[in-house]
């Protein structure tokens, strides 16, 4: 039986005492949450990479390291639309009680933002050696971090969910 009153537990063996609406509420809090982060990241990656093209030194780039700061801009672009996508959905759909369609796919959307804040990142520190170190070195240091990258966001928490799932 529900703590509270007048609702079911969407999963009393949980230890919340949540209906499913208010369980889409807390979802919902906790991706705004995530979704700040990664926009707030994005944001200063956006501003560094817009700051390049009226410095002094972007005249004396290389056609390829032109075009990958312009992949690198559409990639900003790409995270930053990605990032703003589940607020429009979330606006779109406020009061037509669709919370948990909302968290669903703001949940898919995020995860993608994610992957592609990580191949921006890492593109961001290949472009950053490539132009003050050469292109060997870009490619170190941006599969250095690429790797990183995937093994924080990919390796280490299907790692901790793997753990729990053999504990419980």
């Amino acid at each position: 039986m529900s703590e509270i009153p007048g609702n079911d537990d969407i999963d009393p063996a949980d230890g919340r005492p949540e209906s499913e609406e208010q369980r889409a509420d807390r979802n919902w809090s906790e991706i705004l949450q995530e979704l700040r982060v990664t926009q707030t990241g994005t944001q200063l990656i956006s501003g560094f990479l817009l700051a390049i093209a009226f410095q002094q030194r972007f005249g004396g780039l290389t056609p390829f390291q032109v075009g990958f700061y312009l992949v690198l801009v559409t990639l900003a672009a790409g995270c930053t639309a990605l990032g703003l996508a589940p607020v429009a959905l979330h606006r779109r759909l406020f009061r037509h009680h669709e919370k948990a369609q909302t968290v669903s796919i703001a949940n898919r959307m995020l995860r993608i933002t994610l992957g592609l804040v990580a191949l921006l990142t890492s593109g961001v520190v290949f472009f950053v050696f490539d132009v003050t170190l050469g292109l060997v070195a870009a490619v170190i240091a941006g599969a250095g971090i690429l790797v990183v990258l995937a093994l924080l966001l990919l390796v280490l928490p299907a790692n901790v969910l793997s753990r729990l799932r053999r504990s419980a």
